[in-house]
């Protein structure tokens, strides 16, 4: 999804995911709860975001105000995991929900290169390919996928990115997504996972279809994909009425 990619990156979802959304749209899951797989979970996501326009307002959830910030807290907290002996290499990532490519355009291209976007949205791909014309040389393939039923190619990435997508998969799939992803590392490889997080259990919104999970269950699902985290960080610069937004950045349990 493009979020299937910025995938559900892109949408930060602000208005309605933080502390000040409506609650007639919003409900608390238990802690333990796992969303059904069912088709109607996707649908809904998909329904919302052919309403999104292809533009860097649209990928932000109309809070363009907040993407200099973020951009700025990813930027530095890649360069921790890349670059250098035992570190991620520079030569291939992949951005997961890429929408139209603000985070390949602004944290991703200045560093790799070469950059591959998945995304669930076609809309979002095409713009994309304007969007990142001035560096369009470096962009290797546009994947238009859900993230659900997207493999990495075995052992191609230096670093895949996820952000502001995983809320748009259930509990099952973002377990098979990320070992997946996974599998699709180089050595020493790093997946760097960026979303929201409650402060406590799940919360549920019906208007994206999508669920912010609290740390404990992101960590849970982690551990389980055979992923141990590397570093995590806290974004910062975001209004305190948001929900928080942390980095984490993942490799293989098997990693030297």
């Amino acid at each position: 999804m493009a979020k299937k990619h910025e995938y559900i990156q892109y949408f930060l979802k602000i208005s309605s995911r933080n502390q000040t959304h409506d609650h007639s749209r919003v409900q608390k899951l238990a802690p333990t709860q796992v969303i059904n797989g069912e088709m109607q979970f996707y649908a809904r996501a998909k329904l919302f975001y052919q309403e999104v326009p292809a533009t860097e307002e649209g990928m932000m959830g109309n809070f363009i105000e907040l993407s200099n910030p973020d951009i700025q807290a990813s930027r530095e907290f890649l360069r921790k995991f890349v670059g250098g002996p035992g570190r991620a290499g520079t030569d291939c990532a992949l951005d997961c929900g890429s929408g139209i490519g603000r985070v390949s355009k602004h944290v991703l291209l200045p560093v790799f290169n070469s950059v591959e976007l998945v995304d669930m949205m076609e809309s979002f791909l095409l713009e994309a390919q304007n969007y990142l014309q001035l560096s369009g040389d470096k962009v290797e393939s546009y994947h238009c996928y859900n993230l659900q039923e997207f493999t990495p190619p075995l052992g191609r990435y230096d670093v895949i990115w996820i952000q502001w997508v995983s809320g748009y998969l259930t509990d099952k799939d973002l377990l098979a997504f990320l070992s997946r992803c996974r599998a699709g590392l180089k050595e020493n490889g790093v997946i760097v996972l960026k979303d929201n997080v409650a402060r406590e259990g799940c919360i549920f919104d019906l208007s994206d279809s999508s669920v912010t999970r609290d740390m404990d269950i992101l960590r849970s699902l982690i551990k389980k994909s055979g992923l141990v985290v590397l570093g995590q960080e806290k974004q910062d610069g975001f209004p305190e009425q948001c929900v928080p937004v942390w980095m984490f950045a993942l490799h293989s349990d098997g990693h030297s």
